[in-house]
Formats: C-alpha cells, sequence, structure tokens
C-alpha cells in the first residue's frame, strides 16, 4: 500500500509530467487559455493514461520483452519483440484517443468543437507515450501499480493545465508588459510553478530502512568513527613517547 501511495504523490508532484520533463508542453500551452476547456482535456488525458499504461505494461511484460513469449512454450522463450514497442504503444494510445473522441463528440459537441484538432492529436502526445515508456523503462513490477501510474501521470498532467488555464484568465485583466504578453508571460509562469512542484522533491527521499534500522546503522557508524579516532590517537601517543625517549 505504501508503494502505491508513493508513487501516485511522487508522479503528480515530483515527476510531473509538464514540470518535471516538459512533455505535452503543445497541447498545454495551446489550449490552457479558458478553465473549462483546460478541464475537458486534461480529463481525457487523465482518462487515455489510465488505460493504455496498464495496457502498454501487459504488452510488455507478456509479449515484447526479451522472453516475454515463454508463456507460449519453451521454443518461445529466445524471442525478443522489444523492436515493436512504439509501433505497439503507439496503436493502443491512437484506439483509446479514438475512443474519447466519439464518446466526447457525443455526449459535448462545445467541448469537442473547443478542443479542435488538439483532441485527436492526444494520439501523439509526447505525454501520453511517455507514460508508456517510462512505465517500461522503470519497470514497474505489476499492473495494480502501472494503473497507479497512469492515473495519477494524468493527474500531474491535468493540474498543471489547469492551474496555468487559471492564471492565464486572471492575468488577461492585469497590466503585463506587451513584450511579455501570450506565450511570453505563459512561459514564465510555467517556470516558476516548475520550480514550486519542484520543491516536493524532498517529500521522498527517505530510504527504505524504519527507523529503528537507522538509528542503528548511524550509531554503528558514529562507533567505528570513534573507534578509528582512538587508535590514531594511540598511534600518536606511541610515537611522541618513542620521540622523547630519543631525545634522552
Amino acid at each position: 500500500m505504501l508503494e502505491h501511495i508513493e508513487l501516485f504523490f511522487k508522479s503528480i508532484f515530483i515527476d510531473n509530467m509538464v514540470f518535471a520533463v516538459f512533455l505535452g508542453m503543445c497541447s498545454y500551452l495551446a489550449v490552457s487559455k479558458k478553465v473549462a476547456t483546460a478541464v475537458g482535456l486534461g480529463a481525457a488525458v487523465i482518462f487515455v493514461l489510465a488505460v493504455t499504461v496498464p495496457l502498454n505494461w501487459l504488452l510488455d511484460q507478456y509479449l515484447l520483452r526479451d522472453g516475454a513469449l515463454e508463456w507460449l512454450g519453451p521454443e518461445y522463450a529466445d524471442y525478443n519483440l522489444s523492436f515493436l514497442s512504439f509501433i505497439l504503444f503507439i496503436a493502443t494510445i491512437a484506439t483509446m484517443v479514438q475512443l474519447v473522441e466519439i464518446v466526447v463528440e457525443k455526449f459535448s459537441p462545445s467541448l469537442y468543437n473547443s478542443l479542435g484538432i488538439f483532441l485527436p492529436l492526444i494520439a501523439v502526445n509526447c505525454a501520453i507515450l511517455g507514460g508508456s515508456l517510462f512505465m517500461q523503462s522503470r519497470e514497474i513490477e505489476t499492473l495494480g501499480l502501472a494503473f497507479n501510474y497512469g492515473i495519477s501521470s494524468g493527474i500531474g498532467w491535468f493540474l498543471a493545465i489547469l492551474a496555468i488555464a487559471a492564471i492565464r484568465e486572471k492575468i488577461r485583466y492585469s497590466n503585463v508588459p506587451a513584450p511579455l504578453r501570450g506565450l511570453g508571460i505563459t512561459f514564465i509562469i510555467t517556470g516558476l510553478m516548475g520550480i514550486g512542484f519542484q520543491s516536493f522533491g524532498g517529500m521522498l527521499t527517505g530510504g527504505d530502512e524504519s527507523p529503528v534500522e537507522a538509528v542503528e546503522t548511524t550509531a554503528e557508524k558514529i562507533d567505528e568513527k570513534e573507534a578509528k579516532v582512538d587508535k590514531e590517537l594511540d598511534e600518536k601517543e606511541i610515537s611522541y613517547n618513542d620521540l622523547i625517549k630519543e631525545q634522552e
């Protein structure tokens, strides 16, 4: 359970898709002029990540990685289909995006029109593909953790675009210097928000040791240092005594 909680908060605040690795910036900048539009696109991104990351985890575990086909028989254990990762990951993402597009067009035509070309472009949004590739490179162990990572990464992207959309709506009526209006002030705000999110990096930097083990380890290190210092002092005392004897 602790592992799920750690992954959840780490993916949202510390490894945020926008502020930590700068993925999905095109949609983040283009569809963040209104909060309502940002909420719609953010919800779509959460759904797509929550579905595609676990699906791609299954593909990676049982089809793509080296030895993944062993479940078909010993003769398939040496097959490695990892070169198909990009193709299958993108195919899975495109299928889910098409489903989202159909649903949004059916139940919310106004949101569908406001999102415009950026809704089908979720299929090539680097944040979506990045979620699956990070899942693969970080070797997430279980399907539950993959699902957790997909949702939390989507929530992190959602919070980023929601925050910048709210700020951009407010500064629309502010006296922003002319050279910074538009993308200029947006980039500055994004940088400041990125610094703020990186400040969460100290939340989950503790080790795997329990407090008791940590104290015991610290005490052992102190004892070792004290023993080393005592040994050095004894050696110096012996050397000093030898020097006195020689002078006598």
